[in-house]
């Protein structure tokens, strides 16, 4: 019926087998963007938000629903993940609108026999809101946008990789 594997002859859903598949190193890298104000990113910057250490927390947050992505994502395989990294970057205000950011790059890499791309797209996600869970009550008008694959390695499709990815 369609070329998309989550789906049977029949077209119902349904988790792909993989047991035929071979073993291989698997790295997925994930990216978003959480757009502030100038005196929100300020804060995070100086340490200035009550709840805490924002991006250590978001790092964790992070970590955490790599692990957790099967428990979210219904056809998702649980993956024994080897490792998931976490970076933050400032973004400055380039076109004078007043609008800065924080930009995420999440990796999640594993040996096994399906790609890890849910689990790095998971973190992303998860460390933005984590950022905006954080700093709402001061900035309510932050968005998230861009939260997009990078790349993948692994598995039998072999290197993907985004179009103007660094």
């Amino acid at each position: 019926m369609s070329d998309l594997t989550h789906f049977s002859d029949s077209g119902r859903a349904r988790m792909v087998d993989v047991s035929e598949k071979s073993s291989t190193q698997r790295v997925a890298v994930a990216s978003g963007v959480l757009r502030m104000q100038p005196e929100t990113l300020a804060r995070i910057r100086e340490g200035k938000i009550a709840k805490g250490d924002v991006l250590t927390v978001a790092d964790v947050g992070a970590v955490m629903a790599a692990k957790r992505t099967p428990d979210i994502i219904p056809m998702c395989h649980a993956i024994a993940l080897s490792g998931v990294q976490v970076e933050f970057s400032e973004i400055t205000d380039r076109d004078g609108q007043g609008c800065v950011g924080i930009r995420v790059v999440t990796t999640a890499s594993c040996v096994g026999q399906t790609g890890v791309e849910m689990e790095a797209l998971t973190a992303a996600n998860v460390a933005l809101l984590t950022i905006y869970d954080m700093c709402k009550a001061i900035d309510r008008g932050m968005r998230i946008e861009c939260v997009q694959l990078e790349e993948k390695r692994g598995g039998k499709s072999g290197l993907w990789k985004r179009e103007g990815a660094k």
